[in-house]
């Protein structure tokens, strides 16, 4: 992808209103993405690099509306005005932690749909998005901790661990 390209999904965040901190944040993931891909790309899996650059830069675009979990429905309707193609709504839709159960979402009051992972591009993205915090590339070790300081369920971790394993283990 060119930086043209960039350019113009970086100009998005910025129309949706996104602070400067979630744009660096979305730089820091899409990077990490990028590196994740081409990884994988040279071990013969078959990805769509540019898909994942982009749903990693606009993954987070919700943040213009809300920065809690409904930031996944609100990006997901804010790129639906933008009319992005659905893969990078997909992105959107599925980047918070491991995905968000059917039950979760539920719980959530979240529309009906699925929130979770299914493709390579969705689950790297959400992988790259686990392992920044801020505009700063953290440990796999270090997610785990700010989430149980955040009192988050061993279930809700167990699955970032497992999506971690599988994106290491392709």
């Amino acid at each position: 992808m060119n930086d043209h390209d960039k350019e113009l999904y970086l100009a998005l965040l910025k129309k949706a209103g996104c602070s400067e901190d979630v744009i660096a944040h979305s730089i820091a993931v899409s990077s990490l993405a990028e590196e994740i891909g081409v990884k994988l790309l040279s071990k013969g899996i078959d990805l769509d690099i540019e898909l994942i650059i982009k749903g990693a830069l606009l993954h987070d675009v919700g943040r213009a509306v809300t920065h809690d979990v409904t930031h996944v429905i609100e990006g997901v309707k804010l790129a639906e005005n933008f009319s992005l193609e659905p893969e990078v709504i997909g992105i959107i839709k599925t980047h918070v932690g491991a995905g968000i159960t059917f039950k979760e979402a539920r719980q959530l009051g979240f529309p009906l749909g699925t929130y979770v992972p299914q493709t390579i591009e969705q689950k790297i993205v959400a992988h790259a998005d686990n392992l920044v915090k801020g505009n700063k590339r953290i440990s796999l070790q270090t997610r785990i901790e700010h989430m149980k300081k955040e009192n988050m369920s061993d279930y809700i971790i167990k699955r970032i661990v497992r999506l971690a394993s599988e994106i290491e283990n392709y």
